[in-house]
């Protein structure tokens, strides 16, 4: 057991809007449409609600989208939507998969249709931001979230915990044909589950939806967040608080296949425990062309059990696996370490707790300090749990990351599911938590998305 060892050791995206496709002539100019979007979800009959990002788009673009109405025949019976000629109702003259028939509003612009995201466009001539109608709907900016409102933070419905990150639109299902009336993106189907994707009857006290975290812990979007947790997902001064740096919930874990990942000169063990996860199939709109999402990652393996053979992980895994995907995980650090206590964004601790770093360590692997040593300082740690049940006797405290987005590549109108997993490794001790939140879709035409975790910039 890992536990009488420690013990042992311790006392020795932007959004941009989208340009007219060519193919297509358009005599009509755009009009803006008002800045204030309206906001909304929906839920499934299990109560479970999904959704779409949203973001702003890049200053200096002019014009935007504009008011593409709904599509009319004219005297000679051609059809026109926006200023695009089409003679035929039932053609797809964008290749965007839906003809003006089943809703498409600008059959000349394939951005625009009923499964699209409307997106923020900022005009070039510095007016107001305005959003969008690419998904026909004639309500610029509706499903856009926030929508995580209400949600109790012991609600463990997995559609709710998709909405505390912003999924606020549910897909239609598999096999429905096109309709001008029903979102078709979003969540498709929602789950908790083990690590490996099987049944989880409930994951209780490791999932909590939080306001925010401790006293400086702020949300990134709307009015929660999703914690997941390999102990209790909960602050000491929450119902349900774990009262130490270990509660036990699941053992015998079965990890998915290729983890836990292997880290340069720290390779951890292959065992995992108290594993949870939020699986989430989802269907992009059809002029995404990645989405992101931001987490922030705490341990009480840090600072003393870095590079051992027990540092727990968080992964987002996602199937199929995206370019650049690390065995379909997409949240790594530039040397290609896993989210675990190795990560290189890992500077959220006290600075005085320096002479701990790496004390479990053996071997001539070990790595050094960073320098400087917990830039960001302990107050994201103050009122977590993480600032004092530490019992480390040679630290203070534990450590966190900063806030870091992670975004990934997508082809639009692709089923996909994503995992956001975490889990401890090698025993069912020094618990790990994760919040994540601000689920966002990328849907900036021509732009190449590549896989990156980086520092979330600060609000604007």
């Amino acid at each position: 057991m890992k536990r009488f060892g420690r013990l042992g050791a311790q006392f020795g995206f932007a959004l941009v809007a989208a340009s007219i496709a060519n193919g297509c002539s358009s005599n009509t100019t755009s009009t803006g449409f008002g800045p204030t979007p309206s906001s909304g979800s929906a839920a499934d009959a299990g109560g479970s609600s999904s959704s779409s990002g949203s973001g702003s788009s890049s200053g200096g673009s002019s014009g935007g989208y504009g008011s593409f109405g709904d599509a009319e025949a004219d005297s000679s019976g051609t059809t026109t939507t926006s200023g695009c000629n089409v003679t035929d109702v039932n053609a797809d003259s964008d290749k965007d998969g839906w003809s003006i028939a089943e809703g498409d509003c600008n059959d000349c612009d394939p951005n625009v249709n009923p499964g699209a995201i409307d997106v923020l466009v900022t005009p070039g001539d510095g007016g107001a931001p305005y959003y969008s109608d690419n998904d026909c709907t004639g309500k610029p900016g509706d499903g856009i979230g926030p929508c995580d409102t209400g949600i109790p933070l012991t609600d463990t419905v997995a559609g709710d915990g998709a909405e505390a990150m912003e999924f606020c639109r549910i897909a239609s299902p598999d096999g429905t044909p096109h309709t001008a009336t029903g979102p078709t993106f979003g969540v498709l189907t929602s789950a908790y589950t083990r690590a490996a994707g099987a049944a989880f009857a409930s994951p209780d006290l490791q999932v909590g939806i939080q306001p925010s975290f401790g006293t400086n812990v702020q949300v990134q979007k709307g009015a929660n967040m999703l914690m997941l947790s390999s102990g209790h997902a909960r602050t000491p001064s929450q119902s349900g608080s774990c009262g130490s740096n270990t509660c036990v919930e699941n053992a015998n874990g079965t990890a998915p296949t290729g983890f836990p990942q292997n880290t340069t000169a720290c390779p951890p063990s292959m065992n995992i425990n108290d594993d949870v996860a939020l699986q989430l199939k989802l269907r992009a709109p059809t002029n995404a062309t990645g989405y992101s999402f931001d987490f922030k990652f705490y341990s009480f393996e840090y600072p003393y059990w870095v590079c051992n053979s027990f540092n727990d992980q968080f992964i987002a895994l996602v199937s199929p696996a995206p370019t650049g995907a690390i065995n379909g995980n997409i949240a790594f650090d530039s040397n290609k370490n896993p989210v675990s206590v190795n990560l290189g964004f890992f500077n959220v601790c006290n600075p005085s707790d320096v002479g701990s770093f790496a004390g479990a360590c053996t071997g001539s692997t070990c790595p050094k300090a960073p320098s400087p040593y917990c830039p960001a300082g302990d107050s994201q740690l103050l009122g977590t749990g993480f600032d004092v049940w530490e019992p480390n006797t040679a630290s203070k405290m534990a450590g966190a990351t900063s806030w870091l987005t992670t975004q990934a590549p997508v082809t639009g109108g692709e089923e996909f599911t994503i995992s956001f997993i975490i889990f401890d490794t090698g025993d069912q001790e020094y618990d790990s938590s994760v919040l994540i939140d601000d689920f966002q879709w990328i849907a900036t035409p021509g732009q190449t998305v590549t896989i990156s975790t980086t520092p979330t910039p600060p609000p604007q």
